[in-house]
C-alpha cells in the first residue's frame, strides 16, 4: 500500500507593499521620526521654525559633526566603532598649525590636517586588526593619546587663525554660496561619496559582509583587515575636514576643539537606524539622524523649555528611535 502523498501548501507571495516596507524598513522609520520631532517643533515654535533664519544655522553648524558621522556609519557597519574622533579633530589641527605656521600657505597645513587625520585613523585600524583589540577599547585609549599629543605639542595654548581669512582654503571651508553655509554644501558632498562608497563599491560592499558575519566574510575570501583599516583612515580624515571648518570658521584654534562632538555624532549614527551589533545602517538614516539631533537643542529653546531638558531629550530621542527600528525590523524581517 502506497504512502498517501500531502501536497504542501504553496507559499503566500509578499504584496509589493509589503517587500518594500522591509527593503527599507529603516529608512522608513528614520524619515517617520524625522518628520513627527520635525511637526513638533514647528506646532510649539511656528514662528522659530517657519522662518528662514533657524534653517541657515543649521546649515552651518550640523555639517561639524555629520560628516564624521556618514563615516563613522561604515566603521560601525563593519563591526567596529571610533570614539577617538574628537581627539583625532584637535591633533589633525596641530598638524595644520605647525605646517601653515612653518611654511605660512594655508593649503599644506590644511593637507597636513588631512595627513594627520588619516595617521591617526591608520594608528586605530593597526591596533585593532594586527593586535586584535577591541576597537572600543583601543579608541577609548587613543582617546585621550591623541588629545594629550595635542596639549602637549602647543603646550595647551589657542592660536589666532584670522590670518587665515584672506585664502582659498578659508573660502572653500568657511566661507558661504550666497547665504548658505558652504559647510552644508561640503556634507551633501561627502554623504554622496560615503553613500556610492557604501551602497555601490567593493569597500561597502565588504563592510556589511564584515559586519554580519566575520567567518563568512573570511571564508569568501573579503579582505576583512584592509577593509577595517580603510574604514578608520576615512573616519580621520573625515573628523579632520570638520576640525578645520570648526577652527576656519571660529579663525581660531582651542585644543578641546571636538570635545562636545562626541554624543552628537553617536547620536546620528544610532538615531539613524545603525546596528550597533554591525551589519546594518545607511548613510541616509545617519543624515536625518544628524539633523534630528542638530535641531533638538534649538527647539528645546524655541519652545520655552530651559536648556537643562537637552540631555534628557537627547537621551529619549536616541531610545525611542532605537526601539522603533527594532520593532521595524522584527516586524518586517
Amino acid at each position: 500500500m502506497s504512502a498517501t502523498v500531502v501536497p504542501a501548501k504553496p507559499s503566500r507571495a509578499r504584496s509589493p507593499i509589503t517587500a518594500f516596507t522591509a527593503a527599507w524598513a529603516s529608512q522608513i522609520g528614520i524619515s517617520v521620526a524625522f518628520i513627527a520631532v520635525w511637526l513638533a517643533f514647528i506646532i510649539g515654535a511656528p514662528s522659530t521654525f517657519l522662518g528662514d533664519r533657524i534653517y541657515l544655522a543649521f546649515a552651518q553648524s550640523t555639517p561639524y559633526f555629520a560628516i564624521i558621522a556618514v563615516f563613522l556609519t561604515m566603521v560601525i557597519i563593519a563591526g567596529d566603532i571610533d570614539l577617538s574622533f574628537t581627539s583625532e579633530m584637535s591633533l589633525s589641527m596641530v598638524g595644520f598649525i605647525f605646517a601653515w605656521k612653518a611654511t605660512g600657505s594655508v593649503e599644506l597645513g590644511v593637507a597636513a590636517a588631512l595627513f594627520v587625520g588619516a595617521l591617526c585613523g591608520l594608528f586605530n585600524g593597526l591596533m585593532v586588526t594586527l593586535l586584535g583589540i577591541p576597537s572600543l577599547v583601543v579608541t577609548i585609549g587613543t582617546q585621550f593619546l591623541f588629545l594629550g599629543l595635542a596639549l602637549v605639542l602647543v603646550n595647551g595654548k589657542s592660536y589666532s587663525l584670522v590670518d587665515t581669512t584672506s585664502s582659498i582654503s578659508y573660502g572653500l571651508l568657511a566661507g558661504k554660496v550666497g547665504t548658505i553655509p558652504i559647510q552644508f554644501f561640503w556634507l551633501l558632498v561627502l554623504a554622496v561619496v560615503a553613500w556610492v562608497l557604501l551602497n555601490r563599491h567593493r569597500l561597502g560592499q565588504n563592510a556589511y559582509v564584515v559586519g554580519d558575519n566575520p567567518q563568512a566574510a573570511q571564508l569568501m575570501g573579503i579582505p576583512i583587515r584592509s577593509t577595517r583599516i580603510t574604514l578608520f583612515v576615512l573616519t580621520g580624515m573625515s573628523a579632520a575636514v570638520a576640525a578645520l571648518m570648526i577652527a576656519l570658521s571660529l579663525t581660531n584654534y582651542y585644543p578641546n576643539l571636538g570635545s562636545s562632538y562626541l554624543m552628537p555624532t553617536l547620536a546620528a549614527v544610532f538615531v539613524g537606524g545603525t546596528s550597533v551589533f554591525g551589519g546594518r545602517g545607511s548613510i541616509y538614516g545617519t543624515f536625518l539622524g544628524a539633523f534630528m539631533i542638530g535641531g533638538i537643542q534649538a527647539g528645546i529653546v524655541a519652545v520655552g523649555l530651559t536648556d537643562y531638558y537637552t540631555g534628557a531629550i537627547y537621551g529619549a530621542v536616541i531610545l525611542i528611535s532605537v526601539s522603533v527600528h527594532a520593532v521595524i525590523q522584527r516586524r518586517f524581517e
